[in-house]
């Protein structure tokens, strides 16, 4: 399918009457990147059409950090007290245990944010805040349970979106479409974007433990023996990421829940007993971890963001933190477009491209450094403690140099500057 081309005009109109919905912006994927674009341009007098393929949010260990770039947002919003009010924990240091050595790895208190920590909340929890906010405005539209198939593409443009939705097929027109339907994303691959791919070394699997009141209350890591854990506080349980080598999934099932058990007695930093909630394979979800950015984001009418541009590492939990500042970005840029009724041009477009792909090609770097220097040397039994590390446990400045790194990124984005 070839949208290379460019448009002649910048105000072209959207064609003739047609059976379907007509809007500003149609959104495909109400993850994080696309929930808080469409709250961005519906605050601004954008229609916006959000579509959903699931019936609900509710999606078990996706991520469930909020880190402080995100709060910032949310407190040039002035939602943030609102925010948080809701149930949640505050992670404002990162400790670990590295080769048998307890460490402090990152510190997020750092002066001059509003919210100095990074929240642990549900992702469900963070995406109904978001939609009740932009279900108070008039211009934003929100359509679950809506699949779409095709992209709607003209002689020079994408034009909109046909989709499956309840009540039967339907075809959104819109003056530009985003793609925010994530890693796996259906319309990058429509549009025939191309990916580059760094190649990821590791997976991830995810589970819960429960945590009780003489555990503590901050998140942990352990690494050591060829193996890493990650535990995260959520109140009544521990939400576990065990790093293995990629690709090993299947085999590492085949050889039993038992087997994994043993692995994770080594170095879980609880009460052994605790794995023995851990019954069988079906309360493990495996993460296949990608690392890849477009080589294009947009094509005339179509822009992707958030993981359909670009998808992380979970090392930092940046992922969704980067997925912000794509539609803060988006939303200043093309906001003005669309208020006024015209279509952005392609070159409008490619500046979220431009504003965004520097941090986002350095944070994947960062996210390789860590993963060959340091996590392939600690799942390949190297008992060597990194000196980066030695050095972070020492030094404050360098604890909150890290943590705002992976607090606020390398290009925080803000509504009003």
């Amino acid at each position: 399918m070839d949208v290379i081309s460019q448009p002649d005009s910048e105000t072209m109109s959207l064609g003739p009457t047609f059976h379907g919905l007509d809007v500003d912006c149609c959104i495909v994927g109400g993850g994080p990147s696309g929930m808080m674009t469409g709250l961005l341009l519906a605050r601004a007098g954008v229609r916006v059409a959000v579509l959903e393929k699931q019936l609900d949010f509710f999606s078990d260990f996706r991520g469930d950090t909020v880190h402080p770039s995100t709060l910032e947002v949310l407190w040039e919003l002035r939602l943030l007290d609102q925010f948080l009010e809701r149930p949640h924990q505050q992670l404002k240091e990162l400790t670990g245990e590295v080769f048998g050595q307890r460490v402090r790895l990152a510190d997020f208190s750092a002066p001059g944010a509003h919210a100095p920590f990074i929240a642990l909340m549900p992702q469900w929890d963070f995406l109904d805040f978001i939609v009740r906010e932009a279900q108070k405005l008039p211009t934003f539209k929100l359509f679950m349970g809506s699949e779409v198939t095709d992209l709607v593409v003209g002689e020079r443009r994408v034009l909109g979106v046909r989709a499956t939705m309840p009540g039967g097929s339907r075809e959104v027109r819109a003056r530009v479409t985003i793609a925010a339907d994530g890693r796996r994303s259906a319309l990058r691959r429509r549009a025939g974007l191309q990916l580059h791919e760094y190649g990821a070394s590791i997976d991830v699997l995810w589970f819960r433990l429960s945590r009780r009141e003489t555990d503590g209350r901050q998140a942990m890591a352990s690494f050591g023996r060829g193996r890493v854990l990650v535990l995260l506080d959520r109140a009544d349980y521990w939400q576990c990421a065990f790093v293995i080598p990629k690709g090993t999934f299947a085999s590492q099932e085949r050889e039993g829940i038992a087997n994994l058990r043993d692995k994770l007695r080594d170095i879980l930093p609880l009460p052994s007993d605790r794995l023995d909630e851990l019954a069988d394979w079906s309360q493990v979800k495996p993460l296949t971890v990608d690392m890849n950015r477009l080589i294009h984001w947009a094509r005339p009418g179509l822009l992707c963001i958030g993981d359909a541009a670009h998808a992380m590492s979970p090392i930092g939990g940046v992922g969704i933190s980067l997925a912000i500042q794509d539609a803060v970005a988006t939303a200043r840029v093309l906001a003005p477009w669309l208020r006024s009724g015209r279509v952005p041009p392609l070159r409008q477009l490619m500046r979220v491209q431009r504003r965004r792909a520097l941090a986002t090609r350095l944070t994947i770097r960062l996210q390789l450094m860590v993963q060959q220097r340091f996590l392939e040397g600690a799942l390949h039994r190297n008992p060597k403690l990194p000196l980066f590390v030695r050095w972070l446990n020492h030094s404050i400045r360098l604890r909150r140099w890290l943590g705002r790194m992976i607090g606020f990124g390398l290009r925080p984005e803000h509504l009003l500057r």
